[in-house]
């Protein structure tokens, strides 16, 4: 038996090899720094927790281009993508992946107003992105600070809401959901 590959591009019926790609990565990588920050939070910090805590900067950078990328693509496939149906379920499900989106570009973008404003350099793996400044720009670090961690939380919150999701869709709906975006040419 063979297993039909999967598209590069999306279809009506399955999601790309791109978009599963940008899907998965952007995944395990905020997965990561999901786990960082909760044990800051838990342990303070700790030596132990340097490596982890301390790739937060670079990891974020990383995520930064995936997303930005990542909706780029949507962009460029939306017309291709498979279908989150009609009615209500279908509305909360483009709303759901909408605010998702919002999130993931939000939470990097405050952590960018925030590092431009500072009087540290901000360079994530060791060039310079911005410079350090004489003087610090007092609003947009304030509001980094106050943004970046909570609406990391709220994308937290709404991830959880999109497994919780998944999970409905295949023990209660059986609809193939989770085949859409995990196996080849389902």
């Amino acid at each position: 038996m063979t297993i039909p590959s999967t598209p590069i591009l999306d279809t009506v019926d399955v999601y790309g090899r791109v978009t599963r790609w940008l899907h998965w990565s952007i995944a395990l990588l905020l997965a990561w720094q999901f786990l960082g920050m909760g044990l800051k939070l838990i342990f303070g910090r700790q030596p132990f927790l340097a490596p982890l805590v301390g790739s937060h900067q670079p990891v974020g950078t990383v995520l930064f281009v995936l997303i930005v990328l990542r909706v780029i693509w949507a962009v460029v496939n939306r017309r291709n993508r498979p279908r989150h149906g009609n009615g209500l379920l279908g509305i909360a499900a483009v709303t759901g992946h909408g605010l998702l989106y919002l999130a993931m570009v939000m939470v990097p973008c405050v952590a960018l107003l925030r590092a431009y404003g500072s009087e540290r350099a901000f360079a994530p793996f060791g060039f310079e992105i911005f410079p350090a400044r004489a003087t610090e720009i007092g609003w947009m670090v304030d509001l980094g600070g106050l943004l970046h961690g909570e609406l990391g939380w709220v994308l937290g919150a709404l991830i959880l809401g999109h497994v919780v999701m998944v999970g409905i869709h295949e023990t209660m709906w059986r609809d193939g959901t989770l085949a859409r975006m995990t196996r080849a040419g389902s």
